[in-house]
């Protein structure tokens, strides 16, 4: 069984460059870099576990897959462009986002994020 825990270590990270070309992200402020590591799941199949880690910034994307997320440590501000609804996430709380969602995500302090997403026609 896999467990996470606020603020413990999750382990190593290896770099996941903003180059999915579907995701269509623009970097709008600051250097974010991103971690992540897919616990389950992934290219190929319908759903996706894993952790994501992202150091300070602002970028905006367009979600794939439906996702739930729960911030293991961090702080950061999400805004749905297409709604405008604006969520702000420290350690422990969580959020769904609906697949093809245009979101900007600005990280306040470096967040490290659980993820459980789910795409009908699968992850490429």
């Amino acid at each position: 069984m896999i467990e996470y825990k606020p603020g413990e270590d999750v382990g190593s990270l290896e770099p996941w460059p903003f180059d999915n070309p579907e995701s269509d992200y623009v970097i709008k402020s600051g250097s974010p870099t991103v971690f992540g590591r897919m616990d389950a799941g992934g290219s190929g199949h319908t759903m996706r576990v894993g952790i994501w880690r992202c150091t300070p910034g602002v970028f905006e994307c367009t979600e794939q897959g439906d996702e739930l997320m729960t911030i293991l440590s961090g702080k950061c501000q999400l805004t749905d462009k297409t709604t405008g609804e604006v969520s702000t996430l420290c350690t422990r709380d969580s959020l769904f986002i609906r697949d093809g969602s245009r979101v900007e995500w600005n990280v306040i302090e470096e967040i490290t994020k659980v993820f459980f997403g789910q795409k009908r026609d699968g992850y490429q």
